[in-house]
């Protein structure tokens, strides 16, 4: 059996062993997944990873010894080729954005239902699948892997939304500044959509902090820089 046909490979690193048979019932519910080991903490995981190879890791981030941040790092270092999904209680934005830098392919964060870790791990596996059909792909293929992907980005992002933010305003925020050819600071941006420039200003930071959107500071002859904000990718 080829490997695009076979199932795919998840290795748990989580510390709790209460969790770690909760995730895997949940895993296992998941068709198309197995779970092909469980390492308590991020030492452990590190040495399952080379040993195992799986395709993806469900990894906890606060774990002894070896936190999962600091993990992902060194297999980023040394360049070992694994898919990354993070699980963790920690929802600030500083964390979020350090996993996103190196190379997390989702985030959910505790406590979470079956549905929306399904969701996840269904929407990998249609871009997993595709990868592994074909030796080459075009960009119009790509395109179309990844435009299922492209339709349920807010959804994931609103399920982690912070107090005193709301869907709708974050959808209008998103969607104005996904139409900019070029950047925009809060301000402007909050004319256009009909928010003050510090309530314009928090929707961009939550979007720049989970990956939507990048901000880049422009400085003038006098004053502080400006800030201003485009599209991610």
């Amino acid at each position: 059996m080829s490997k695009r046909d076979s199932l795919i490979k998840v290795l748990l690193i989580e510390d709790d062993p209460m969790v770690q048979h909760v995730n895997k019932l949940f895993i296992e519910k998941i068709e198309g997944f197995a779970v092909s080991g469980i390492a308590s903490s991020g030492v452990e995981g590190k040495t399952l990873i080379k040993v195992l190879e799986p395709d993806l890791v469900l990894l906890d981030v606060y774990m002894p010894g070896q936190d999962g941040l600091s993990l992902i790092q060194e297999l980023r270092q040394e360049q070992i080729d694994v898919d990354i999904i993070a699980v963790t209680a920690a929802n600030d934005t500083n964390t979020v954005k350090a996993f996103m830098r190196n190379g997390v392919i989702d985030y959910i964060v505790k406590p979470f239902t079956f549905d929306r870790m399904e969701k996840a791990f269904l929407q990998y596996k249609e871009v997993y699948k595709q990868l592994y059909r074909e030796s080459a792909i075009s960009q119009d293929k790509w395109d179309e892997v990844m435009s299922s992907a492209k339709k349920e980005t807010l959804n994931k992002v609103v399920e982690g939304l912070p107090k005193g933010l709301q869907e709708q305003t974050l959808n209008q925020v998103y969607n104005y500044v996904k139409r900019l050819e070029g950047a925009q600071s809060a301000e402007e941006i909050g004319k256009k959509v009909g928010l003050a420039r510090v309530t314009t200003r928090r929707y961009l930071n939550y979007l720049e902090s989970v990956g939507k959107v990048e901000m880049e500071l422009i400085y003038g002859t006098i004053g502080r820089p400006i800030q201003m904000y485009r599209i991610k990718g």
